[in-house]
């Protein structure tokens, strides 16, 4: 199986450390063999803070895709439909077994140079 590293705003991760927000939306689907999420926290922080589990992937009109997930979104519906203005489809990972790191590790400590824009694949 594979893993990917998403960068996703420090608010958020928050979220989904506290269990607010189980579904992290994305423009474009992985690949099928990813299993796993890294978290890579951007700026202020900067680190790889922790990681999940991939429940399920949902894969749907976006209005369907919000009815779905809304319960556990994080996010409002307001700033759900500016990141999906103009699109047709949304994608949104169902996260389970999120473990944060004791240490939060650099960039570099996982191998990669520089954060994503929105998701890399990586192995470690």
């Amino acid at each position: 199986m594979c893993q990917m590293l998403l960068s996703i705003n420090p608010e958020y991760v928050e979220s989904i450390l506290q269990g607010e927000k189980m579904y992290e939306y994305r423009k474009c689907r992985c690949r099928d063999d990813v299993d796993k999420i890294i978290i890579y926290s951007t700026a202020p922080k900067k680190r790889v803070v922790a990681e999940a589990e991939i429940a399920d992937i949902i894969e749907d009109d976006v209005l369907n895709v919000w009815r779905k997930t809304k319960d556990y979104s994080g996010i409002t519906y307001t700033f759900y439909r500016k990141y999906y203005k103009g699109k047709k489809k949304a994608v949104a990972y169902h996260l389970k077994n999120v473990v944060m790191y004791e240490k939060p590790l650099t960039l570099e400590e996982i191998g990669v140079s520089c954060a994503p824009q929105s998701f890399c694949y990586i192995s470690l």
